[in-house]
Protein backbone atom coordinates (compact mmCIF):
# COMPACT_ATOMS: atom_id res chain seq x y z
CA UNK A 1 0.00 0.00 0.00
CA UNK A 2 1.37 3.41 -0.99
CA UNK A 3 0.75 6.41 1.24
CA UNK A 4 0.06 10.00 0.08
CA UNK A 5 2.44 12.85 0.85
CA UNK A 6 1.76 16.43 1.91
CA UNK A 7 1.50 19.01 -0.90
CA UNK A 8 4.48 21.11 0.22
CA UNK A 9 7.58 20.57 2.33
CA UNK A 10 10.29 22.74 3.89
CA UNK A 11 13.75 22.10 5.28
CA UNK A 12 13.59 21.28 9.00
CA UNK A 13 17.18 22.31 9.69
CA UNK A 14 17.69 18.98 11.46
CA UNK A 15 19.78 16.36 9.67
CA UNK A 16 17.89 13.28 10.83
CA UNK A 17 14.50 14.89 10.16
CA UNK A 18 15.18 16.23 6.69
CA UNK A 19 12.23 17.98 5.03
CA UNK A 20 8.95 18.29 6.91
CA UNK A 21 5.47 19.46 5.86
CA UNK A 22 5.42 23.21 5.25
CA UNK A 23 2.95 23.98 8.05
CA UNK A 24 4.60 21.74 10.68
CA UNK A 25 6.75 23.04 13.52
CA UNK A 26 10.01 21.70 14.91
CA UNK A 27 10.18 21.91 18.69
CA UNK A 28 12.36 20.51 21.48
CA UNK A 29 10.75 17.91 23.71
CA UNK A 30 10.94 20.24 26.72
CA UNK A 31 8.37 22.52 25.03
CA UNK A 32 5.98 19.62 24.49
CA UNK A 33 6.44 17.79 27.78
CA UNK A 34 7.98 17.87 31.23
CA UNK A 35 10.83 15.51 32.07
CA UNK A 36 10.96 13.79 35.46
CA UNK A 37 14.12 11.96 36.49
CA UNK A 38 14.04 8.77 38.52
CA UNK A 39 15.03 8.86 42.17
CA UNK A 40 18.04 7.11 43.80
CA UNK A 41 16.11 4.95 46.25
CA UNK A 42 17.86 3.21 49.13
CA UNK A 43 18.39 -0.41 48.07
CA UNK A 44 18.27 -1.47 51.71
CA UNK A 45 14.53 -0.79 51.57
CA UNK A 46 13.92 -2.94 48.48
CA UNK A 47 11.62 -5.93 48.83
CA UNK A 48 10.30 -8.59 46.47
CA UNK A 49 6.72 -8.54 47.76
CA UNK A 50 5.88 -5.58 49.99
CA UNK A 51 5.91 -1.82 49.46
CA UNK A 52 5.35 0.52 46.53
CA UNK A 53 5.99 -0.76 42.97
CA UNK A 54 9.47 0.41 41.93
CA UNK A 55 9.84 0.72 38.16
CA UNK A 56 13.30 0.00 36.82
CA UNK A 57 14.50 -0.49 33.23
CA UNK A 58 13.67 -4.19 33.34
CA UNK A 59 10.05 -3.30 34.25
CA UNK A 60 9.26 -1.34 31.08
CA UNK A 61 5.89 -2.43 29.68
CA UNK A 62 5.33 -4.79 32.60
CA UNK A 63 2.17 -5.04 34.72
CA UNK A 64 4.12 -5.87 37.87
CA UNK A 65 7.55 -4.81 39.03
CA UNK A 66 10.23 -7.21 40.24
CA UNK A 67 11.06 -4.92 43.17
CA UNK A 68 9.05 -2.93 45.72
CA UNK A 69 10.12 -0.03 47.93
CA UNK A 70 9.24 -0.18 51.63
CA UNK A 71 10.23 3.41 52.44
CA UNK A 72 8.34 6.68 52.20
CA UNK A 73 6.48 7.41 48.96
CA UNK A 74 8.48 10.06 47.04
CA UNK A 75 5.96 12.29 45.23
CA UNK A 76 8.58 13.71 42.86
CA UNK A 77 9.23 10.19 41.53
CA UNK A 78 5.57 9.19 41.18
CA UNK A 79 4.41 7.85 37.81
CA UNK A 80 1.28 6.24 36.35
CA UNK A 81 0.39 4.28 33.24
CA UNK A 82 -0.29 7.62 31.51
CA UNK A 83 3.42 8.49 31.50
CA UNK A 84 5.99 7.59 28.86
CA UNK A 85 9.19 6.15 30.36
CA UNK A 86 12.74 5.93 28.99
CA UNK A 87 15.51 3.60 30.11
CA UNK A 88 18.62 5.78 30.31
CA UNK A 89 21.11 2.92 29.98
CA UNK A 90 21.69 0.37 27.25
CA UNK A 91 19.37 0.66 24.25
CA UNK A 92 17.39 3.70 25.55
CA UNK A 93 14.12 1.79 25.33
CA UNK A 94 10.80 3.63 25.49
CA UNK A 95 7.73 2.17 27.18
CA UNK A 96 5.21 2.55 29.97
CA UNK A 97 4.35 1.21 33.38
CA UNK A 98 1.35 -1.04 32.63
CA UNK A 99 0.25 -1.58 36.22
CA UNK A 100 -2.66 -0.05 38.09
CA UNK A 101 -2.36 3.07 40.23
CA UNK A 102 0.83 4.92 41.00
CA UNK A 103 4.37 3.60 41.11
CA UNK A 104 7.83 4.99 41.86
CA UNK A 105 10.43 5.62 39.16
CA UNK A 106 13.95 4.45 39.95
CA UNK A 107 17.16 6.23 38.98
CA UNK A 108 18.59 5.80 35.48
CA UNK A 109 15.09 6.21 34.09
CA UNK A 110 13.14 9.30 33.15
CA UNK A 111 9.47 10.08 32.66
CA UNK A 112 8.22 12.12 29.69
CA UNK A 113 4.87 13.66 30.61
CA UNK A 114 3.28 15.42 27.64
CA UNK A 115 1.43 18.74 28.05
CA UNK A 116 -1.61 16.72 26.96
CA UNK A 117 -2.45 13.02 26.68
CA UNK A 118 -2.39 13.45 22.92
CA UNK A 119 1.16 14.80 22.97
CA UNK A 120 2.19 11.94 25.25
CA UNK A 121 0.87 9.44 22.71
CA UNK A 122 2.73 11.13 19.86
CA UNK A 123 5.96 11.33 21.87
CA UNK A 124 5.69 7.63 22.67
CA UNK A 125 5.69 6.95 18.94
CA UNK A 126 8.34 9.47 17.90
CA UNK A 127 10.88 9.30 20.74
CA UNK A 128 12.26 5.84 19.86
CA UNK A 129 13.28 7.15 16.42
CA UNK A 130 15.23 10.06 17.89
CA UNK A 131 16.73 7.99 20.70
CA UNK A 132 17.90 5.36 18.24
CA UNK A 133 19.76 8.09 16.36
CA UNK A 134 21.39 9.20 19.63
CA UNK A 135 22.19 5.60 20.54
CA UNK A 136 23.82 4.94 17.17
CA UNK A 137 26.08 7.96 17.65
CA UNK A 138 26.93 7.24 21.30
CA UNK A 139 30.29 5.62 21.89
CA UNK A 140 30.62 3.28 24.84
CA UNK A 141 33.04 0.55 25.83
CA UNK A 142 30.48 -1.05 28.16
CA UNK A 143 26.91 0.26 28.64
CA UNK A 144 25.68 3.39 26.86
CA UNK A 145 24.19 6.16 29.00
CA UNK A 146 21.61 8.79 28.13
CA UNK A 147 21.21 12.15 29.90
CA UNK A 148 17.77 13.68 30.48
CA UNK A 149 19.10 16.90 28.96
CA UNK A 150 19.53 15.03 25.68
CA UNK A 151 15.87 14.05 25.83
CA UNK A 152 14.80 17.63 26.60
CA UNK A 153 16.80 19.05 23.69
CA UNK A 154 15.67 16.45 21.17
CA UNK A 155 13.80 18.08 18.33
CA UNK A 156 10.45 16.77 17.14
CA UNK A 157 8.38 17.73 14.11
CA UNK A 158 4.71 18.20 14.85
CA UNK A 159 1.65 19.85 13.26
CA UNK A 160 0.32 22.81 15.29
CA UNK A 161 -3.30 21.78 14.81
CA UNK A 162 -4.47 19.39 17.55
CA UNK A 163 -7.01 17.85 15.16
CA UNK A 164 -4.18 16.80 12.84
CA UNK A 165 -2.17 15.54 15.81
CA UNK A 166 -5.14 13.39 16.79
CA UNK A 167 -5.41 12.02 13.23
CA UNK A 168 -1.76 10.95 13.32
CA UNK A 169 -2.20 9.26 16.71
CA UNK A 170 -5.40 7.51 15.54
CA UNK A 171 -3.73 6.31 12.35
CA UNK A 172 -0.72 4.93 14.25
CA UNK A 173 -2.88 3.29 16.91
CA UNK A 174 -4.81 1.51 14.18
CA UNK A 175 -1.87 0.48 11.98
CA UNK A 176 0.41 -0.65 14.79
CA UNK A 177 -2.43 -2.67 16.32
CA UNK A 178 -2.83 -4.52 13.01
CA UNK A 179 0.89 -5.24 12.80
CA UNK A 180 1.13 -6.21 16.46
CA UNK A 181 -1.71 -8.67 15.89
CA UNK A 182 0.14 -10.28 13.00
CA UNK A 183 3.35 -10.41 15.03
CA UNK A 184 1.49 -12.09 17.89
CA UNK A 185 0.17 -14.73 15.47
CA UNK A 186 3.69 -15.51 14.24
CA UNK A 187 5.03 -15.62 17.79
CA UNK A 188 2.28 -18.05 18.74
CA UNK A 189 3.19 -20.16 15.70
CA UNK A 190 6.81 -20.27 16.86
CA UNK A 191 5.71 -21.39 20.32
CA UNK A 192 3.52 -24.12 18.83
CA UNK A 193 6.40 -25.27 16.64
CA UNK A 194 8.68 -25.42 19.66
CA UNK A 195 6.11 -27.44 21.59
CA UNK A 196 5.59 -29.82 18.67
CA UNK A 197 9.35 -30.11 18.14
CA UNK A 198 9.87 -31.01 21.80
CA UNK A 199 7.03 -33.54 21.78
CA UNK A 200 8.24 -35.29 18.61
CA UNK A 201 11.87 -35.45 19.73
CA UNK A 202 11.02 -36.47 23.29
CA UNK A 203 8.80 -39.29 22.04
CA UNK A 204 11.47 -40.59 19.67
CA UNK A 205 14.21 -40.48 22.28
CA UNK A 206 12.17 -42.23 25.00
CA UNK A 207 9.74 -44.47 23.03
CA UNK A 208 11.66 -45.20 19.85
CA UNK A 209 10.53 -45.05 16.22
CA UNK A 210 8.42 -48.21 16.09
CA UNK A 211 4.87 -47.43 17.28
CA UNK A 212 4.12 -51.17 17.55
CA UNK A 213 7.08 -52.03 19.77
CA UNK A 214 5.98 -53.76 23.01
CA UNK A 215 6.51 -51.59 26.09
CA UNK A 216 7.46 -52.21 29.70
CA UNK A 217 7.24 -50.02 32.83
CA UNK A 218 10.40 -48.04 33.46
CA UNK A 219 9.56 -47.61 37.17
CA UNK A 220 10.42 -43.92 36.68
CA UNK A 221 7.41 -41.62 36.95
CA UNK A 222 8.46 -38.95 34.45
CA UNK A 223 9.69 -41.54 31.93
CA UNK A 224 6.71 -43.89 31.93
CA UNK A 225 6.77 -46.98 29.70
CA UNK A 226 9.75 -47.67 27.43
CA UNK A 227 10.36 -50.23 24.68
CA UNK A 228 10.68 -53.71 26.11
CA UNK A 229 14.13 -54.38 24.64
CA UNK A 230 15.65 -51.11 25.91
CA UNK A 231 17.76 -50.87 29.06
CA UNK A 232 17.62 -48.21 31.79
CA UNK A 233 21.05 -47.28 33.08
CA UNK A 234 22.39 -44.60 35.39
CA UNK A 235 24.42 -41.88 33.73
CA UNK A 236 27.55 -42.73 35.75
CA UNK A 237 27.72 -46.14 34.03
CA UNK A 238 27.48 -44.65 30.55
CA UNK A 239 30.26 -42.06 30.54
CA UNK A 240 32.99 -40.33 32.46
CA UNK A 241 31.78 -37.24 34.39
CA UNK A 242 34.02 -34.44 35.57
CA UNK A 243 34.04 -30.71 36.23
CA UNK A 244 36.36 -28.05 34.88
CA UNK A 245 39.43 -26.37 36.30
CA UNK A 246 38.95 -23.50 38.77
CA UNK A 247 42.30 -22.07 37.64
CA UNK A 248 40.63 -20.87 34.44
CA UNK A 249 38.82 -18.13 36.41
CA UNK A 250 41.42 -15.51 35.48
CA UNK A 251 42.09 -16.67 31.94
CA UNK A 252 42.07 -14.06 29.19
CA UNK A 253 39.36 -13.84 26.54
CA UNK A 254 41.49 -14.04 23.40
CA UNK A 255 42.59 -17.64 23.68
CA UNK A 256 42.22 -20.58 21.37
CA UNK A 257 39.35 -22.63 22.73
CA UNK A 258 35.68 -22.21 23.64
CA UNK A 259 35.14 -21.79 27.34
CA UNK A 260 31.68 -22.60 28.70
CA UNK A 261 30.57 -20.52 31.65
CA UNK A 262 27.62 -21.05 33.96
CA UNK A 263 24.79 -19.98 31.71
CA UNK A 264 24.54 -19.72 27.94
CA UNK A 265 27.58 -17.69 26.93
CA UNK A 266 30.80 -18.82 25.34
CA UNK A 267 34.09 -17.00 25.88
CA UNK A 268 37.58 -17.75 24.61
CA UNK A 269 40.54 -18.46 26.90
CA UNK A 270 44.15 -19.55 26.96
CA UNK A 271 44.48 -22.81 28.84
CA UNK A 272 44.95 -26.54 28.40
CA UNK A 273 42.47 -27.92 25.88
CA UNK A 274 40.53 -31.15 25.70
CA UNK A 275 40.27 -32.67 22.25
CA UNK A 276 37.50 -35.25 22.36
CA UNK A 277 33.83 -35.97 21.87
CA UNK A 278 31.99 -34.54 24.87
CA UNK A 279 28.76 -33.14 26.25
CA UNK A 280 28.78 -30.15 28.60
CA UNK A 281 26.15 -28.60 30.85
CA UNK A 282 26.11 -25.82 33.41
CA UNK A 283 26.52 -26.78 37.04
CA UNK A 284 24.73 -23.69 38.38
CA UNK A 285 23.02 -20.50 37.31
CA UNK A 286 20.28 -20.05 34.72
CA UNK A 287 21.59 -22.85 32.54
CA UNK A 288 21.17 -25.70 35.01
CA UNK A 289 19.49 -28.66 33.38
CA UNK A 290 18.75 -26.80 30.16
CA UNK A 291 22.02 -25.82 28.51
CA UNK A 292 23.72 -28.76 26.86
CA UNK A 293 26.56 -28.40 24.35
CA UNK A 294 27.77 -31.24 22.19
CA UNK A 295 31.40 -30.83 21.15
CA UNK A 296 33.78 -32.87 19.07
CA UNK A 297 37.11 -31.11 18.99
CA UNK A 298 39.27 -28.84 21.16
CA UNK A 299 37.60 -26.97 24.04
CA UNK A 300 37.98 -26.05 27.68
CA UNK A 301 35.43 -25.63 30.44
CA UNK A 302 34.83 -23.92 33.75
CA UNK A 303 34.85 -25.49 37.21
CA UNK A 304 31.07 -25.06 37.43
CA UNK A 305 30.50 -26.95 34.18
CA UNK A 306 30.07 -30.71 33.92
CA UNK A 307 31.72 -32.61 31.07
CA UNK A 308 30.64 -36.08 29.94
CA UNK A 309 32.93 -38.09 27.66
CA UNK A 310 34.35 -41.59 27.18
CA UNK A 311 30.88 -42.93 26.30
CA UNK A 312 30.00 -46.58 26.97
CA UNK A 313 26.97 -48.42 25.51
CA UNK A 314 25.60 -45.14 24.25
CA UNK A 315 26.64 -42.76 21.48
CA UNK A 316 27.47 -39.14 22.26
CA UNK A 317 24.75 -37.75 19.93
CA UNK A 318 22.03 -40.02 21.39
CA UNK A 319 22.96 -39.14 24.98
CA UNK A 320 23.10 -35.46 24.04
CA UNK A 321 19.54 -35.49 22.68
CA UNK A 322 18.24 -37.59 25.57
CA UNK A 323 19.69 -35.29 28.22
CA UNK A 324 18.68 -32.10 26.44
CA UNK A 325 15.06 -33.23 26.20
CA UNK A 326 14.71 -34.87 29.61
CA UNK A 327 17.27 -33.77 32.15
CA UNK A 328 15.60 -30.47 33.08
CA UNK A 329 12.59 -32.43 34.42
CA UNK A 330 14.53 -33.56 37.48
CA UNK A 331 17.71 -31.50 37.24
CA UNK A 332 17.24 -29.57 40.47
CA UNK A 333 16.00 -32.37 42.69
CA UNK A 334 18.52 -32.36 45.51
CA UNK A 335 20.14 -29.20 44.18
CA UNK A 336 21.27 -26.31 46.35
CA UNK A 337 19.02 -23.23 46.54
CA UNK A 338 21.13 -20.69 48.42
CA UNK A 339 21.38 -17.93 45.83
CA UNK A 340 21.23 -19.62 42.44
CA UNK A 341 20.03 -23.01 41.29
CA UNK A 342 22.82 -25.54 41.28
CA UNK A 343 23.32 -29.15 40.32
CA UNK A 344 24.77 -31.67 42.75
CA UNK A 345 27.01 -34.41 41.42
CA UNK A 346 25.03 -37.35 42.94
CA UNK A 347 21.83 -36.17 41.23
CA UNK A 348 23.67 -35.90 37.96
CA UNK A 349 25.53 -39.21 38.15
CA UNK A 350 22.41 -41.21 39.03
CA UNK A 351 20.18 -39.76 36.34
CA UNK A 352 18.37 -42.61 34.49
CA UNK A 353 18.95 -42.92 30.74
CA UNK A 354 17.13 -45.05 28.17
CA UNK A 355 19.64 -47.16 26.23
CA UNK A 356 18.43 -48.71 22.94
CA UNK A 357 20.66 -51.00 20.88
CA UNK A 358 23.41 -49.10 19.06
CA UNK A 359 21.86 -49.45 15.61
CA UNK A 360 18.56 -48.10 16.90
CA UNK A 361 20.35 -45.18 18.57
CA UNK A 362 21.80 -44.21 15.18
CA UNK A 363 18.37 -44.35 13.52
CA UNK A 364 16.78 -42.30 16.29
CA UNK A 365 19.47 -39.61 16.13
CA UNK A 366 19.13 -39.32 12.35
CA UNK A 367 15.33 -38.99 12.61
CA UNK A 368 15.49 -36.53 15.50
CA UNK A 369 17.95 -34.28 13.70
CA UNK A 370 15.91 -34.37 10.49
CA UNK A 371 12.69 -33.53 12.35
CA UNK A 372 14.43 -30.80 14.34
CA UNK A 373 15.79 -29.23 11.14
CA UNK A 374 12.30 -29.10 9.64
CA UNK A 375 10.78 -27.48 12.71
CA UNK A 376 13.69 -25.04 12.95
CA UNK A 377 13.24 -24.05 9.30
CA UNK A 378 9.54 -23.31 9.86
CA UNK A 379 10.33 -21.33 13.00
CA UNK A 380 13.00 -19.37 11.09
CA UNK A 381 10.42 -18.48 8.42
CA UNK A 382 8.02 -17.25 11.10
CA UNK A 383 10.79 -15.21 12.73
CA UNK A 384 11.66 -13.69 9.36
CA UNK A 385 8.02 -12.65 8.98
CA UNK A 386 8.17 -11.04 12.43
CA UNK A 387 11.33 -9.14 11.50
CA UNK A 388 9.70 -7.81 8.33
CA UNK A 389 6.54 -6.80 10.20
CA UNK A 390 8.55 -4.98 12.86
CA UNK A 391 10.56 -3.19 10.18
CA UNK A 392 7.30 -2.10 8.55
CA UNK A 393 5.95 -0.94 11.91
CA UNK A 394 9.03 1.19 12.52
CA UNK A 395 8.88 2.60 8.99
CA UNK A 396 5.21 3.58 9.28
CA UNK A 397 5.76 5.26 12.65
CA UNK A 398 8.78 7.13 11.35
CA UNK A 399 6.96 8.29 8.22
CA UNK A 400 3.85 9.44 10.10
CA UNK A 401 5.66 11.25 12.93
CA UNK A 402 8.04 13.09 10.60
CA UNK A 403 5.37 14.06 8.05
CA UNK A 404 6.67 11.89 5.24
CA UNK A 405 3.12 10.64 4.72
CA UNK A 406 -0.20 12.50 5.02
CA UNK A 407 -2.49 10.34 7.15
CA UNK A 408 -5.49 12.67 6.99
CA UNK A 409 -7.05 11.17 3.83
CA UNK A 410 -6.24 7.67 5.14
CA UNK A 411 -8.33 8.29 8.24
CA UNK A 412 -11.23 9.54 6.11
CA UNK A 413 -11.00 6.44 3.93
CA UNK A 414 -11.02 4.23 7.03
CA UNK A 415 -14.16 5.87 8.41
CA UNK A 416 -16.17 5.45 5.20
Amino acid sequence: MSFPRYPKYKASGVDWLGDVPEHWEVKPVKILASIVNGYPFDSNLFDTAEGFPLVRIRDLDKVETETYYKGEFIESAAITADDVLIGMDGDFNVGRWRGQGRALLNQRMCCVRGKSNLLTRLLEYSLPIRLKAINDLTYATTVKHLASSQVEKSLMAIPPDTAEQAQIATFLDRETAKIDGLVAEQQRLIELLKEKRTAVISHAITKGLNPDAPLKPSSIEWLGDVPEHWEIKRLKFLCNIQTGDKDTENAVEDGLYPFFVRSQTVERINSTAFDCEAILTAGDGVGVGKVFHYYKGPFDFHQRVYMMNDFRDVSGPFLFHFLRENFYKVALEGGAKSTVDSLRRPVFMNFPVCVPPREEQTEIVATVEQEAAQFDALAAEAQHSIDLLQERRTAIISAATTGQIDVRPLNKRQSV
